[in-house]
């Protein structure tokens, strides 16, 4: 049982919700975290786009989220009791998460560089800015706090570790991606915000002045400053952060300097969308690549480590280090078999893969290697 489950469909609300009565109801999903929904200019330019349809974003090929038709599917009532209340001793790992804080204000500030943090959390310096990428710090990925509980170990990084933040970059609205109390305890620095259309509306709320806000459509090409440009592109996800589904864009992005090619793949299903961003960029040094969270049932909305693999190679990535996966358990395979399932991908690939531990420097001027921490 995957996060829609949770929060889309309302069955978080049978779990965290039911509890309270009518009016707390009502309070509780109109706080500032759940956000709001774009209106006004932001809604005129969300209507404009040739990706929203009537009331909502769907993707390049319209795909069907949640399949009840796969072989020996379970029906959703019973995926999300087995969730809450089944075997996890697979789920999360024996013993802490194995973690190295590398100390991210005394980084020179030209080196090119990244820093995974757990989950889809990256950190990057590239042509002397400061970038980081979809912040999660709180010990749940969930607007309730039993549910999706990073695993002990995985944690490490508070927003009091970060230097002043050039770009802040949002793939989507998820709560594994998108989490209010990491934003707004970052806030006094960051400098500009970069996100796909719609996800400016939760800034707005949470009090960033909209000269600070960067929101643009798929393919997309924004300069960020002489030396760096950031590409928005295509994703095969959706959205959403309670029960109306896909009122706001997801994304892929590129950032380009003279001299490196990073692409982050946010969340998402296989697609041919990975060979157009191939064609288009060439290759690139470094990808960072969703590898875990993965269903037959929302088999269109989140990779399998093949296929991981094999959209490694449709966009000619040199180098890819494996996200969405080492910090919680959002789907029922084990903890670390995304790991272990891409590395046997891997095997023959057109590219070298890295698996840096939460927090273990990524130098990119320079050959590395690491190890395989997650076998235990």
């Amino acid at each position: 049982m995957n996060r829609r489950n949770f929060i889309r469909n309302g069955l978080i609300g049978a779990a965290g919700l039911a509890a309270l009565s009518g009016g707390g109801i009502f309070y509780y999903i109109n706080r500032p975290e759940f956000g709001r929904l774009p209106q006004g200019e932001r809604l005129k330019k969300i209507l404009a786009s040739p990706h929203y349809f009537t009331d909502h974003f769907e993707c390049l090929t319209p795909v069907q989220i949640m399949s009840e038709d796969v072989e020996n599917s379970e029906n959703r009532l019973i995926a999300t009791l087995k969730f809450l209340f089944g075997d996890k001793s697979e789920l999360t790992p024996p013993k802490p998460i194995p973690s190295i804080k590398t100390n991210l204000r005394e980084l020179p500030p030209d080196l090119d560089c990244a820093v995974w943090l757990g989950h889809s959390t990256i950190y990057l310096q590239l042509a002397g800015k400061k970038i980081l990428l979809d912040p999660v710090f709180s010990d749940y990925a969930s607007p309730v706090f039993f549910v999706n509980r990073a695993f002990p170990g995985s944690n490490i990084y508070t927003a009091e570790d970060f230097p002043e933040i050039d770009i802040l970059a949002i793939t989507h609205d998820h709560w594994d991606h998108l989490d209010y109390p990491s934003v707004i305890a970052l806030k006094p620095k960051i400098k500009t915000v970069l996100c796909p259309l719609g996800v400016g509306e939760y800034f707005e709320q949470w009090g960033f002045p909209l000269e600070r806000i960067i929101e643009e459509d798929w393919d997309s090409e924004i300069d960020l400053s002489a030396d760096l440009t950031a590409f928005i592109l295509t994703s095969q996800h959706f959205s959403g952060r309670m029960l109306k589904r896909n009122p706001t864009e997801w994304c892929a992005y590129a950032f380009i300097t003279p001299n490196r090619k990073i692409f982050i793949s946010g969340d998402g299903g296989y697609g041919s969308h990975f060979k157009k961003i191939g064609d288009q960029f060439g290759y690139f040094d470094f990808a960072f690549m969703e590898n875990g969270q993965y269903n037959k049932q929302w088999h269109a909305i989140h990779m399998f480590p093949d296929e991981t693999a094999t959209a490694s190679e449709d966009i000619h990535a040199k180098n890819i280090i494996p996200i969405h996966s080492g910090k919680f358990a959002l789907a029922r395979h084990a903890w670390n078999t995304p790991y272990r399932d891409l590395t046997a991908s891997s095997f023959n690939r057109n590219y070298k893969l890295l698996t840096p531990r939460i927090g273990e420097l990524i130098d990119f001027t320079r050959e590395q290697n690491f190890s395989a921490w997650f076998n235990f």
